[in-house]
């Protein structure tokens, strides 16, 4: 490479990295519009699940044809582009194949990229496949339509083509590597245990076109690359970077185990404390205006559940398992976190352009994006948040709605409204006085 080529390298890395820290900041300040929440406790617990879950991947082999593939593409995906420290050195300083001198080392590392990046293609086809053949039915519900329905096609695309090209690079690289008498500063390094199988494809050609097509395939697989993860953002494979945290801040309490909520447990506190002025203004009025019951809008819920909408994989196993939308009930989980994500990307642009300050915009997630008709479809019973592979859960975000709709609003359902009242009258959820429960006893 001349130094005009190490120039435009570095260019198009610092512009490539340069964009994509810039996302990652608007993602960390979109996720912190959420309230706080503490989520610092049993730290081994954390790192436990972080492990097993995240790194692990154990709730993905529930599912194990999927999950043995995705456990290939992940690992394989990752463990190949350790190899891009190579390629940026090189590409900074016009070096070829800088690590070399690591000798037999070396040699184990490229064929083992090598196998991986076989394993990978093979493993995205069957993917495709499974969502373009067969149609599995969760990646067809109705809820995954327009661009989140064919981002999937997209990624698994990017990772033929990246895999494609990685393998095209060895295979030409390879073929000069054996040019006799040498060619250029190609010196012989590397094992070559699938791309040998490729390099057949350049014979007959001149050394000049294959080391152009070499430097083709360098140059498409880097930037191909840097387009990759700064498509991240924009994807649902966003979970690649969130998985980790999701996994480690996510709830350690039992699933059926519901938190208080401070500001009911605030009120009730206040009503039983005789030397509360029930007529004073509250200390703080702008923090007490802020309060509400429940959550309306993506500000009102914490910024473990903003993390967890970023961090969905759109899998549809939540919705794959859902009681309720088995049934043919409207609530899909999967909608419910893609809605979120919908509007707290909404949010933050709104943010973007009045310079760092949301204007309210008579829109909110409740209603605009996710219906009363939904929320309450749901059973409860937390078949999405076993199910999901990264420990979302939709139900949280469910709930805290429910919690407006009926605290806020009180626009429960009229069932829900009759059990109520029974409570609050007679002790029970029965219509019945509290003196003749035991009538039963008596009958017959």
């Amino acid at each position: 490479m001349s130094y005009l080529d190490n120039i435009l390298f570095a260019i198009i890395l610092a512009a490539g990295v340069g964009y994509f820290v810039s996302n990652v900041k608007k993602l960390i300040r979109n996720i912190n519009l959420g309230m706080p929440v503490n989520r610092t406790d049993n730290p081994s617990a954390r790192w436990k699940n972080m492990a097993l879950i995240a790194l692990g991947q154990s709730k993905m082999i529930k599912r194990p044809i999927a999950g043995v593939l995705h456990i290939i593409v992940y690992v394989g995906f990752v463990i190949i582009n350790i190899e891009l420290l190579e390629i940026i050195i090189d590409g900074l300083f016009g070096t070829h194949r800088i690590f070399a001198s690591l000798g037999s080392l070396y040699d184990f590392l490229i064929g083992s990229f090598e196998i991986l990046a076989l394993l990978v293609l093979v493993s995205v086809i069957i993917f495709w496949i499974r969502r373009n053949v067969i149609k599995l039915k969760r990646v067809f519900n109705p809820d995954l339509k327009g661009f989140p329905k064919n981002d999937a096609n997209y990624i698994l695309y990017f990772e033929m083509v990246l895999m494609s090209l990685f393998l095209l690079m060895n295979a030409s690289d390879y073929h000069l590597q054996n040019v006799p008498g040498g060619f250029s500063h190609f010196i012989k390094a590397g094992s070559f245990p699938v791309s040998q199988f490729i390099e057949p494809l350049f014979n007959g050609m001149s050394n000049e076109m294959v080391l152009l097509l070499s430097e083709l395939f360098w140059w498409l697989h880097i930037v191909g690359i840097l387009i990759f993860l700064n498509y991240l953002y924009f994807s649902k494979h966003l979970h690649i970077l969130l998985a980790f945290p999701n996994t480690y801040y996510a709830n350690l309490k039992p699933l059926g185990q519901f938190d208080n909520l401070e500001s009911v447990t605030k009120e009730v506190k206040l009503m039983m404390d005789p030397n509360v002025d029930p007529f004073a203004a509250p200390a703080d009025a702008s923090a007490e205006a802020h309060s509400k019951f429940g959550a309306s809008d993506v500000q009102d819920l914490n910024w473990v559940q903003l993390m967890n909408a970023y961090t969905c994989t759109e899998c549809g196993r939540c919705t794959s398992a859902c009681p309720a939308n088995l049934t043919g009930k409207k609530l899909s989980p999967r909608k419910i976190m893609m809605d979120t994500r919908d509007r707290l990307e909404e949010v933050g642009k709104n943010i973007d352009a009045n310079k760092g300050v949301f204007v309210p915009d008579n829109k909110t997630l409740l209603n605009d994006y996710i219906t009363p008709e939904e929320l309450w479809a749901c059973t409860s019973c937390n078949a999405c948040v076993e199910e999901c592979p990264v420990n979302i859960s939709p139900l949280s975000i469910i709930m805290d709605m429910r919690r407006y709709l009926v605290m806020e609003q009180s626009a429960a359902p009229m069932p829900l409204n009759a059990m109520m009242t029974n409570v609050e009258n007679n002790g029970a959820p029965w219509q019945y006085n509290q003196q003749d429960r035991l009538n039963w006893k008596n009958e017959n």
